[in-house]
């Protein structure tokens, strides 16, 4: 009787033992299961990558912004016209020489302030000496001839010449005169000053030289001579110009040359000083279209006292057209960016995107928008400075 008793205890345990076993095998692939489903759905809830353009705002941020739609006012249409700055045509001067000769001193450079009558240069010529020669002879003359009605005067008081004779000597004195004023004017033509003339008439010494002087005051802006260079009456070898007065000078498209007219007031842009604005008047408008452009020209004076606008510089020449009713932008709402402007516009409850658009120029500190932006969508009109900050500070942090 033990021994079957035995037999079925151990009967049992392995039983027992088999059971056990086959719950493991059955649990591992349960926990697999369970790990690889998980894996699965945190890879789907995933965040896509964002977007660099956009900024979410929270916190401090979302206090520094303010969002609205903007408004519509009335704007005049301003044209902006690209040109350039010329000299003064007014108050410019080409000096060329006075005679065929070669030049035989400079004293003028470039940059250099001149007044009216300063010498710029002097110019030796055969044709002054002759010039010379000629006053002297009718200096001459005209002495001669003076003391000949002298003569003729007392003449005629002791009876001895009739009036006549008196009166032939005197018409010779006039015309001994006549040609001695010539050839002084002559010599003023040639370059010689009053005083020089003078002293060549009291000594009589010819002079060999004559100046090339500067005809009004101003500054040399062109300088074309050397020495020993020959030169005539029609080249111009120096050019000098009062720059405390400048033109700007720019090409109206024909369809929109009824917006100028002269003594309209407008503003020029000069890139080259920061965008800097200054106010004109049109002095100049074109009574013809170039046939070629199909522009018209206009001209606006400048004041330039302290000589920062330079001709040849360009510039942008806004001229206001008509008023007209246009959705405005506060200026500090606009970031400029790749010479492009953009607005923040908001894509979500508590997002906004950066965008590119097209706007006017500055006036009273608004912009009219000149593209359309979607309808009904809040625009950021304060904290766009801020905004944009967060969104290269987030871009760099990525890169």
């Amino acid at each position: 009787m033990k021994t079957p008793m035995t037999t079925r205890c151990a009967l049992a345990i392995a039983l027992a033992s088999v059971l056990t076993a086959c719950g493991e095998k059955q649990a591992v692939p349960a926990a697999t299961k369970t790990a690889g489903t998980t894996k699965s759905e945190s890879a789907a809830k995933a965040p896509a990558p964002s977007d660099p353009s956009s900024v979410k705002l929270t916190g401090d941020l979302a206090a520094l912004v303010k969002l609205g739609q903007l408004p519509l006012m009335e704007v005049a249409e301003t044209l902006r016209i690209s040109g350039r700055l010329e000299v003064n045509g007014y108050k410019t001067a080409r000096i060329g020489a006075p005679v065929t000769g070669r030049i035989g001193d400079i004293r003028a450079v470039l940059g250099q302030e001149v007044k009216q009558g300063e010498m710029l240069a002097e110019i030796n010529s055969q044709e002054t000496i002759s010039a010379q020669l000629s006053f002297l002879k009718a200096h001459s003359a005209e002495q001669l001839n003076a003391r000949a009605v002298e003569r003729a005067q007392l003449l005629l008081s002791a009876d001895v010449i009739g009036s006549a004779e008196l009166q032939r000597r005197q018409g010779e004195l006039v015309v001994a005169k006549a040609e001695k004023r010539a050839a002084a004017d002559q010599l003023r033509v040639l370059g010689l000053s009053g005083r020089a003339i003078e002293q060549l008439e009291s000594t009589g010494k010819l002079v060999a030289s004559a100046p090339i002087s500067s005809t009004q005051s101003g500054t040399v802006i062109e300088r074309k001579i050397a020495v020993g260079q020959v030169v005539q009456p029609s080249d111009s070898l120096f050019v000098v110009s009062d720059l405390r007065s400048v033109w700007a000078i720019a090409e109206v498209p024909e369809q929109d040359a009824d917006a100028v007219s002269r003594g309209q007031s407008v503003e020029i842009v000069v890139p080259a000083l920061g965008d800097e604005k200054r106010a004109g008047k049109i002095v100049y408008v074109a009574d013809v279209v170039n046939p070629e452009t199909r522009t018209v020209r206009v001209g606006v004076d400048l004041e330039n006292p302290g000589k920062a606008l330079k001709p040849a510089m360009l510039i942008g020449m806004l001229i206001e057209r008509k008023v007209a009713n246009r959705t405005v932008v506060p200026a500090a709402a606009v970031v400029r960016e790749n010479d492009a402007d953009h607005l923040f516009l908001q894509i979500a409850p508590g997002a906004v995107r950066l965008v590119k658009t097209k706007l006017g120029p500055e006036k009273n500190g608004m912009r009219a928008v000149l593209e359309p932006l979607p309808a009904h969508q809040a625009v950021v009109l304060e904290g766009a400075f801020h905004l944009n900050n967060e969104r290269q500070k987030r871009a760099l942090e990525k890169s």
